[in-house]
């Protein structure tokens, strides 16, 4: 599957987010998630019509709040960003995010897992999927595990889900995660 789905719904736009990455953030909660993780945080974001429809006046009002010199980067998480509907509104974005700020980071999260599922989907031909990592900095994988859940871990919520280095990971050929 490649290519734009003609709509996305979100659930949040947060313009100053520390939650979700390093320094003070823009954070995009998309809208749809078919893993319904047990304990999520977020449940009202599995409703692929929750929210608000994503639209060009969304995209200016996140570009808008990026400009800002205080403003360390991009993270988009859900919902799920690599759902198949969501995948290719997702993708202009982050295109759009990286040409206009290319010294910000951009930080994925998503329940699939890199090499069960992400890489999978490209080796079959999915070249979104392929492009939106190629965009990514830092790519948050796995399922939130409400029996893996630890509040001492930095960005993410259960110990099974890990901060890959996505630049660091396509050089070495194999998945390095930031440090701890």
């Amino acid at each position: 599957m490649t290519g734009r789905q003609d709509t996305m719904n979100y659930a949040a736009i947060k313009k100053t987010d520390v939650a979700n990455g390093p320094g003070v953030r823009v954070s995009l909660f998309v809208s749809g998630c078919t893993h319904a993780c047990k304990g999520c945080f977020n449940r009202e974001a599995w409703d692929f019509n929750y929210g608000e429809p994503f639209t060009a006046e969304t995209e200016e009002v996140i570009l808008e709040a990026l400009s800002h010199d205080y403003i360390r980067g991009f993270s988009v998480l859900g919902g799920e960003p690599m759902e198949p509907s969501n995948r290719g509104i997702v993708l202009e974005l982050l295109r759009k995010v990286r040409e206009a700020y290319p010294e910000k980071s951009i930080w994925c999260y998503t329940g699939y897992d890199y090499e069960e599922d992400l890489l999978q989907w490209i080796a079959e031909g999915d070249e979104t999927v392929g492009e939106l990592l190629e965009l990514t900095d830092v790519l948050v994988d796995g399922e939130f595990m409400e029996e893996k859940r630890d509040l001492r871990l930095a960005f993410r919520g259960s110990g099974n889900q890990r901060l890959i280095d996505m630049k660091a990971t396509k050089n070495a050929g194999h998945v390095v995660c930031l440090p701890e």
